[in-house]
């Protein structure tokens, strides 16, 4: 009788709070849920094993984002490094929101991409090293939001820990008040977000989110350190040369400053493509050549432009702006730099520290020497002096000043260069940034305010040597886009990266980089070729092995190659993998192999195999495609992962004794798939849509967000709440419309047995 009394009260229960009036629209939450981001939010400890010890070698706060384990965070916190140099991976959670975290699990790096400081990890192994089976793990994790979407001035909040583990999870509220961009992120928005909020060095890898609770992009800085390798922002928390004393004379953990930069979550999309399919790719073709820096990092050739063509280049070289501009970018030269570089941008406006426009230090994405960009578009750039600095590794480089607000002038200008092969009729052929080797190239240039009789110049360089210097006089009129210039080398021009400078009266007035590479198929280079795919037991059998482009199913492994031919070490190139189109590894990084060359080899594995669905590869130079190729395998489509996304209802609650009103810790709370019901359900895994245990105050929460039921598609679950002890409770029939309460909270109370 208790038992049927009990049913009625937690249907009833379930009822009012879940079968509302129905309606076909999919509602997203419109406000922030707190509680369930922070207990998203994780504490990464990285730490070095030294005998018995684990000493904590750099600390830093993650996200999880799937239910499975899937942790993301910046990668200089996590890959081992010069700065970073521990191997094991401790996580710690949140399990009372208002205290510290408790370490929990151990992970390993399951993506990692040093260029973009992005990395997920995967948690897999208890806290004292025991396996965990990932598909038991049921965590509370987040959505991913389209990060290209942010507006200026949009209300954020930043979750993370503040401190080097002893305090709890925090939240920051502040809004955006700018989009860096940089050659990182051409094409595809910003490569970073700046806001208005106060955000401590140890948040860095953790959570910036909309006010759907959606991640937009994860806040990020890298400690400076010193020619030691020692961080000039660090804390000293364990006693690790065991004189029993901790202080100055012990290894400390780098913390960084203040953050005020944040990486889109677009830029982590790849990765957690990747690590949700279990992909890895590994390139066996292994380097030749070494890129070597040859000094310290060094920043040179500062100059503005308003804006930036598709390859990244400068429309032109300017000394001011006039008042209401949007968009500035601050071009130089680097060398020497490497993936654990810090570099820094600190402006000033009128003598006064800017940080709309500043960069806080953060880890070096580019190249080993080239040209680069960092800019501001998209919003008003106030009236003033403005001075730039940059910084590498701590030490300042020469700065550059430009005013906003100065009078028009009618100075004579070149502008927007590209590049190409002269056709039959003098006109340039190409791409415009990428040329076939050659014993010619030709650069197009727009003209203004020109006068007659005006001495003009212009310098060629080839990997940062000038090789050539033509001094001209004008003679093409006050405006145009038709003037040519050249260069000819009758040995033919080297594979490498070119540079062109204009100038008048001795002040550069425009300057572009392009690449010489490849042999000439019409006026377009061809550099990549044969690009395939085949199956093999052995590397060297994928070499010689037959071409495929359709895979069986439970593929073990895909080979993909190609063959290159005249392109110079160093050259950038970037490499992507899609799958079903959408991209799981994106790389651009300096060529490191011969010359010219066959049988470029890569592997795409999978634990459990390669999922069905079509892969493509693309070959680029310069963001120009070169080269794409496609396989299928199986039925060439994924399956439908009805898990990934983090949208639906948020179900939570507390669990009270009906007699004493406190809270049952250890109640098992079951929700059963909709294909199920009460009396269908077996106690098999393959029927438990998700489950929660209660902690010590009773509470509970379901990971997996309960989808949403329409007229047309109806979703229906079950629950089962069970402990030794108490009346076991049970309901059919559970539904969440679009107008349920997100997150649903629930008080249940359970009467003793």
């Amino acid at each position: 009788m208790k038992l049927q009394i009990r049913y009625l009260i937690l249907y009833t229960v379930l009822l009012l709070a879940v079968v509302l009036p129905r309606n076909p629209v999919v509602a997203q939450a419109t406000f922030l849920d707190l509680d369930r981001l922070e207990r998203a939010t994780v504490y990464i400890m990285q730490t070095d094993n030294v005998g018995t010890d684990l000493l904590v070698t750099c600390v830093s706060s993650g996200t999880i984002v799937s239910r499975d384990g899937l942790i993301l965070t910046n990668a200089h916190s996590i890959v081992s490094s010069n700065s970073c140099k521990g191997q094991t991976l401790i996580i710690s959670m949140t399990s009372k929101i208002g205290e510290p975290p408790v370490p929990q699990y151990r992970a390993e790096i399951a993506q990692a991409d040093v260029g973009i400081d992005l990395a997920l990890l995967r948690i897999t192994r208890e806290l004292d090293g025991r396996l965990i089976d990932s598909s038991s793990l049921r965590l509370p994790f987040v959505e991913l939001a389209d990060s290209s979407a942010v507006k200026l001035d949009e209300t954020i909040t930043v979750i993370g820990y503040p401190g080097i583990g002893n305090d709890p999870v925090t939240s920051v509220r502040g809004t955006i008040t700018g989009f860096v961009f940089e050659p990182s992120a051409l094409g595809s928005g910003s490569a970073w977000l700046k806001s208005s909020a106060i955000i401590p060095g140890t948040m860095s890898g953790g959570g910036v989110y909309n006010q759907q609770s959606q991640l937009i992009a994860i806040p990020t800085t890298a400690p400076v350190t010193s020619n030691s390798g020692v961080s000039t922002n660090c804390v000293t928390i364990q006693d690790t040369n065991h004189d029993k004393v901790v202080n100055e004379n012990d290894n400390c953990v780098p913390t960084g400053v203040l953050i005020n930069a944040m990486r889109p979550s677009n830029f982590a999309r790849p990765l957690l493509r990747g690590a949700s399919l279990g992909l890895s790719l590994e390139t066996l073709s292994k380097p030749v050549i070494q890129t070597e820096t040859s000094g310290t990092p060094t920043f040179k050739r500062l100059f503005f432009a308003a804006s930036v063509n598709p390859a990244g280049m400068p429309s032109s070289v300017i000394r001011s702006l006039p008042a209401g501009s949007n968009n500035l970018y601050l071009f130089f030269d680097y060398e020497n730099m490497t993936p654990e570089t810090v570099y820094e941008l600190r402006v000033t406006t009128d003598n006064v520290p800017n940080s709309t426009f500043s960069l806080s230090p953060v880890r070096w994405s580019g190249g080993t020497n080239g040209m680069w960009y960092i800019g501001s578009g998209g919003q008003p750039w106030p009236n003033g002096v403005y001075e730039f600095t940059l910084f590498a590794n701590g030490v300042a480089a020469p700065s550059q000043k430009l005013t906003i607000g100065a009078a028009p002038n009618s100075d004579p200008v070149f502008s927007d260069i590209t590049f190409g092969l002269l056709d039959t009729r003098g006109q340039p052929q190409g791409n415009g940034f990428v040329l076939p080797a050659g014993n010619i190239a030709t650069a197009r240039f727009i003209y203004r305010n020109l006068e007659d009789g005006l001495n003009w110049i212009a310098i060629w360089y080839l990997n940062g040597k000038e090789f050539k210097r033509v001094e001209n006089t004008w003679n093409a009129g006050p405006s145009g886009a038709s003037v040519n210039t050249s260069i000819e080398v009758a040995e033919g021009l080297l594979p490498g990266s070119y540079r062109l400078e204009l100038y008048i009266r001795d002040r550069l007035q425009a300057t572009s980089d392009f690449i010489v590479a490849g042999s000439q198929q019409g006026a377009l280079p061809q550099i990549f070729t044969k690009l395939r795919f085949t199956t093999a037991e052995t590397a060297d059998d994928a070499i010689t092995n037959t071409s495929i482009s359709n895979f069986p199913q439970n593929l073990d492994s895909l080979y993909a190659l190609f063959n290159w031919e005249q392109i110079a070490p160093g050259t950038l190139w970037t490499l992507r993998w899609l799958v079903d189109g959408v991209p799981f590894y994106d790389r651009t990084i300096p060529w490191s192999n011969a010359q010219s060359g066959e049988n470029f080899l890569m592997r795409l594995t999978a634990p459990s195999g390669l999922p069905d669905g079509t892969y493509s590869v693309e070959l680029r130079v310069n963001n120009v495609l070169l080269q794409k190729a496609q396989a299928q395998i199986g039925i060439g489509q994924l399956p439908i992962d009805r898990f990934a996304r983090a949208s639906g209802v948020q179900l939570r609650g507390h669990i009270l004794d009906a007699d004493t009103r406190q809270g049952i810790p250890g109640i098992t709370v079951i929700i059963i798939s909709e294909q199920f019901s009460v009396a269908d359900f077996t106690w098999s895994q393959d029927q438990v849509f998700d489950l929660a245990v209660t902690d010590g105050d009773g509470t509970f929460e379901i990971s997996r967000p309960l989808a949403y039921s329409t007229t047309t598609v109806p979703v229906a679950y079950s629950a089962i709440i069970s402990a030794n002890g108490f009346l076991p409770l049970t309901a059919d029939g559970i539904e969440v419309m679009a107008d349920t309460p997100n997150p649903l909270e629930l008080t249940i109370y359970l009467n003793k047995d």
